[in-house]
């Protein structure tokens, strides 16, 4: 077998590009064809207005809050990554503050195509794996960054802060949400280290059933262990082994 032909066996396991191919010194045009295509739906996902009044009435509960954060615009929110992390004054003053579990985020990140496409549909994956957690009002935050969970968790009074998010479009996908899970915390204190995150949530990624699983596995144990970051490591069993595990 040649080596082209074991690179082209390989993308069969991958989205990555291999095995593009030759023409004279270039690519074969379908192939700066397709790069293009990717190029730009990436910049789309980055730069494409999030509905949050659609993501909050899809929710099917008139409990949603639509926040909004100190990025006054889309050009402020990519400049200025502290804008995104804290509210605006009318947005804090939504939060009336009470005793819950969790509290679920979802905010656009870096793609607002990821949380149209799938925010809706994992938000509720979530609730309904986790219902026996009492949880908050959900937020709906335009211009929201991960960080502006812990503000939104302090103010409402809840234990956790789960934060559904669009993350930074690549190449092979400009559609992913990361999760990023934080067990008390404190607007500016809490570090990157203190969270756990499941990513690349999608279709073609994980699947946002198994992701539910996976974050279910996460709260339970942050909340025995009294923490989340680098010190809890997810060790969920496979969904599929559980469910092969039922049949018997």
């Amino acid at each position: 077998m040649s080596e082209r032909d074991e690179w082209h066996e390989l993308g069969a396991f991958t989205p990555a590009r291999l095995a593009l191919g030759r023409a004279g010194n270039g690519l074969p045009t379908k192939r700066v064809l397709e790069f293009q295509l990717a190029h730009a739906r990436a910049r789309d996902a980055v730069n494409a207005p999030f509905e949050a009044r659609r993501i909050a009435d899809a929710l099917g509960t008139s409990a949603a809050l639509i926040l909004t954060t100190l990025a006054r615009d889309r050009a402020s929110y990519l400049l200025n990554p502290d804008a995104g992390r804290r509210l605006d004054a009318s947005s804090r003053a939504k939060l009336q503050r009470g005793r819950f579990d969790a509290v679920l985020v979802i905010a656009d990140g870096l793609s607002s195509t990821a949380i149209h496409r799938h925010g809706v549909a994992l938000a509720r994956h979530i609730l309904g794996a986790n219902s026996d957690l009492n949880w908050g009002p959900v937020a709906v935050v335009v211009g929201g960054r991960v960080a502006v969970g812990d503000e939104i968790a302090q103010a409402l009074g809840a234990e956790l802060s789960v934060v559904l998010i669009g993350e930074r479009p690549g190449l092979t996908a400009a559609d992913s949400v990361g999760i990023y899970i934080t067990f008390a915390p404190s607007p500016g204190v809490t570090t990157d280290a203190e969270r756990n995150c499941i990513s690349n949530v999608r279709p073609g990624g994980l699947e946002l059933q198994d992701a539910a699983h996976r974050l279910g596995w996460l709260l339970s144990e942050a909340r025995r262990l009294r923490l989340t970051g680098v010190r809890l490591k997810e060790d969920a069993p496979d969904l599929r082994s559980i469910a092969d595990t039922d049949k018997l």
